[in-house]
């Protein structure tokens, strides 16, 4: 956040608010120089509320920051049109008010008002009362008038009276901007028109003034989408299927087939639980891939499957097993897309018993497929301990309420790991987790679709890093090179508008994940670090160095046909059909 944005600051705040000292700047304005400075003071503001059943009284940082904007904005268009548009206006406006009300009483005012407001200017006092008066009346602020509360001033009569006399005399002069009403009630619109609702001003500013506020317009839409990330309610998922609307960047760029592939079978089949099935089924343990009966895999081919993808067969993060294990889960096992590593489990007999399946397979016609997860990582897995700059992270908890008290889940004595203590407690879905190597602190970013809540046993790998991309790119060659199938797990987060509007949102297009909005940048900044769609480059590597493997995207959120038409996938998931086919639009699916 930069200087200009803040609010004039009372004195008796000053001194109630340790916090505010380092945070008042040479002209008495409240300025915060970064979001974790922001969510302090607005915890400091709410210290000794009822939040538990009065919520809907907490002060927030994204509203304190709205209103942080909003007054920068009013202060910008006063000083527009004082300085620029009627520059004699103010000494004018000073010579009618010593005539309506008398230079000891404006006087008297200007000392009270300085008493009342930390300021070092003594020059600006109608600029700046205006301002305090005008964000006084505003009702979406009442959570945050401690800041800038005038009731000490309307204890005296020359303060309510000043104002009267202000209106008046500004009713006489030129307008804002060519609009067609004075500047006192232009800036009174936003609060007129949507007395309640701090991110419906931000928006009528944005549409209203944009002429009026080409500095602000950046802070404005980060302003909103801090507001969005606040009110996301995060168990909404996806939404509504839409119809997708092809757009110039998305060129037409199939790939072909090979003879195989039209007359794929695919059979999915959760690895664990089928080992079990089998056990129980043949009467004989099967734990291993190399144990699958060969009448198993005979049955499957004579049913006309001619691909098994199995799921889950990579190594798993201990950290998640651990964490279903503190939730009382005492049987699970970790997730099949929280991964320690690309190597076949030990427990399933690694890549020996792996090609062994694959030959009894191959016997029938049967190709074996498998599962890549390249959006994120285990908590403690072997890229988070070799390489933790390659997730995407702060070095500060970004909510001062985040703790991280809990058990070190880490499978590996290198490195420590710890969730939110909030969600152990089920009170928070917190978005990042502690990790300590070599005694420094990270706060990792969990993998997250913004669709729902954070994935809580997942590390978020970086995708503007080009190190990260090129390591993804050759580790699905080398799984290319063992398997003809391959199945991509949340293929569409990694899909170049997607990283964007994620973790690194054009200012007025993101808030789907909480804290993201602040790191946002432009669609030509973010061009320039990520030229090209990964998933495009992935493809033209394999139809070279693994032309016989077949792709599988899981590609949600209408991207199935930009999947196949431009990034070249063979298949993908339909699950845009099947969302207009549950709720009945088969017209938009046509």
């Amino acid at each position: 956040m930069k200087e200009k944005l803040g609010i004039p600051i009372l004195q008796k705040v000053k001194y109630q608010f340790q916090i505010v000292e380092k945070n008042i700047n040479s002209e008495g304005k409240l300025i915060f120089e970064d979001q974790i400075e922001l969510r302090n003071f607005t915890q400091k503001l709410n210290e000794g509320k009822d939040l538990v059943y009065n919520s809907i009284k907490a002060a927030t940082a994204g509203e304190l920051n709205a209103v942080l904007i909003i007054t920068s904005v009013i202060r910008k268009i006063i000083t527009k049109y004082t300085d620029e548009i009627n520059p004699e206006i103010m000494k004018k406006a000073n010579q009618f008010l010593i005539d309506e009300i008398g230079k000891d009483d404006l006087d008297k005012l200007a000392k009270d008002y300085h008493k009342e407001f930390v300021s070092s200017s003594e020059t600006d006092f109608l600029n700046e009362t205006l301002l305090i008066w005008l964000i006084n009346q505003n009702s979406a602020f009442e959570k945050y008038r401690v800041l800038f509360n005038d009731e000490t001033l309307k204890t005296d009569s020359t303060y309510p009276a000043h104002f009267e006399y202000l209106k008046k005399f500004f009713k006489t002069q030129p307008s804002v901007d060519n609009k067609e009403i004075d500047l006192i009630s232009f800036l009174l619109e936003p609060k007129i028109k949507f007395p309640n609702s701090i991110f419906d001003q931000l928006n009528f500013i944005k549409e209203s003034w944009k002429e009026l506020i080409d500095d602000e317009l950046f802070f404005l839409l980060q302003g909103i989408d801090l507001l969005r990330e606040e009110n996301k309610i995060p168990f909404t998922g996806p939404g509504l299927a839409q119809i997708h609307q092809f757009n110039d960047e998305e060129y037409e760029k199939f790939t072909e087939d090979k003879d195989w592939m039209p007359h794929l079978i695919l059979l999915a089949k959760s690895t664990y639980v089928w080992l079990e099935q089998l056990s129980k089924k043949y009467k004989t343990e099967v734990t291993r891939l190399d144990q699958i009966p060969e009448e198993e895999i005979q049955l499957q081919a004579s049913r006309g499957i001619t691909g098994i993808w199995l799921i889950g067969i990579w190594q798993r993060s201990a950290a998640s097993k651990r964490i279903k294990e503190i939730n009382g889960d005492l049987d699970a096992i970790a997730s099949a897309y929280s991964l320690d590593g690309y190597r076949i489990a030990d427990d399933l007999g690694g890549d020996i018993a792996l090609e062994e399946l694959k030959r009894k397979a191959a016997n029938v016609g049967i190709r074996i497929g498998c599962d890549m997860v390249p959006n994120h990582t285990g908590l403690d897995s072997e890229w988070i301990v070799e390489h933790p700059e390659w997730f995407i992270q702060l070095e500060y908890p970004p909510f001062p309420s985040y703790s991280f008290n809990g058990e070190n889940i880490s499978g590996k004595n290198e490195i420590q790991v710890r969730i939110e203590d909030h969600y152990y407690q089920k009170t928070d879905a917190a978005v990042v987790f502690q990790y300590i190597k070599d005694g420094k602190n990270r706060y990792i970013y969990h993998g997250n679709d913004g669709t729902s809540t954070p994935w809580n046993d997942t590390a978020q790998l970086n995708y503007l890093l080009p190190e990260v991309r090129k390591t993804v790119s050759d580790k699905i060659i080398e799984i290319a090179k063992k398997f003809p199938i391959i199945r991509f797990d949340a293929a569409m987060t990694l899909a170049k508008k997607h990283v964007q509007r994620l973790w690194f949102p054009e200012p007025g297009s993101g808030g789907d994940i909480a804290t993201r909005s602040e790191y946002g940048m432009s669609k030509e900044k973010f061009n320039k670090i990520f030229p090209n769609e990964f998933w495009r480059e992935v493809v033209d590597r394999v139809a070279i160095e693994a032309p016989d493997t077949l792709l599988l995207a899981e590609a949600f959120w209408m991207m199935e046909g930009y999947f196949v038409r431009t990034l070249g996938m063979h298949r993908v998931y339909n699950s845009a059909f099947m969302n207009m086919l549950k709720d009945e639009e088969n017209a938009k699916s046509r």
